[in-house]
């Protein structure tokens, strides 16, 4: 078992009282990949941040268990953590633009992720770096690995981002939206890129995403999240048959060209979610 979750909230101080984002989460995940979905605001990137420890200061936690690999993250030392986050647990962020350093070259930047976790000399990490790119089915790996960010097209940037993490060779992949700023076709070449280097691995994968379709299609399990709730977990092969009514408006809120229709329905909120 990689992660287990057992009865996490989350909240942060306002001036009416201790606001919830997260409300008694419980998941557990293994050597597959995972999907949570939900709206904007839901807690899907705060549960997954909890993983690594990485919330805001004033972010008050409580839970009844939150281990790594067995390690009690909570109760963790800083060195423990530091050597969970990135070497045993890799987060791939939304938007290259805005995770990668704007003044290194991409091949500097997994070099330095390499040399963090792995201690070899920089001559083993530049070669090292040229690899993951490889790995990430760049095709001129030294052209790319000589390119700032702002040379590289989004995909490309995406895949730096990816073989930046995949450095340490982690067990847990959190990939929060990774797809989202690129075009379909590119997403497509991304979630296939993901999707074999967990299996060739064995890694585990938390995708957090709005895409159900894409969700039902890569992930094997699917966490769906309602207002810092989880509201149901089935089987990603299952995701059209979903029974809570949340889902069942998420999904009846997506266009289909099978099945088009003249005006999309508007999801109606039951208070009831909320109990």
């Amino acid at each position: 078992m990689l992660v287990d979750i057992d009865n996490l909230s989350i909240g942060f101080p306002t001036r009416q009282g201790l606001s919830l984002a997260v409300r008694n989460v419980s998941l557990t995940l293994g050597a597959e990949k995972l999907g949570i979905v939900g709206e904007s605001g839901s807690g899907k990137s705060l549960t997954a941040r909890a993983i690594l420890r990485l919330l805001p200061s004033n972010a008050q936690v409580t839970v009844d268990r939150l281990s790594f690999d067995g390690i009690d993250v909570m109760r963790a030392r800083e060195s423990e953590l530091r050597a969970i986050r990135g070497r045993r647990a890799g987060l791939i962020l939304q938007d290259p633009k805005f995770s990668l350093n704007p003044v290194m070259t991409a091949g500097e930047q997994i070099a330095e992720s390499w040399r963090t976790h792995r201690k070899g000399s920089r001559r083993q990490a530049r070669e090292a770096a040229l690899d993951l790119l490889r790995q990430v089915q760049i095709r001129d790996p030294a052209r790319v690995a000589a390119a700032y960010p702002h040379e590289l097209s989004g995909g490309m940037g995406q895949r730096v981002m990816i073989a930046m993490m995949l450095a340490p060779d982690p067990s847990l992949l959190i990939a929060d939206e990774p797809t989202s700023a690129l075009d379909a076709t590119v997403q497509a070449e991304i979630l296939r890129l993901l999707e074999d280097l967990v299996s060739r691995r064995g890694m585990g994968l938390i995708l957090i995403s709005h895409d159900l379709p894409l969700v039902s299609h890569f992930c094997d399990r699917v966490v769906v999240m309602y207002a810092g709730r989880i509201v149901e977990e089935l089987q990603a092969c299952e995701l059209t048959r979903a029974t809570h009514p949340y889902t069942r408006g998420l999904l009846d809120c997506l266009p289909t060209l099978s099945h088009p229709k003249p005006r999309l329905p508007v999801m109606v909120r039951d208070p009831a979610w909320l109990a």
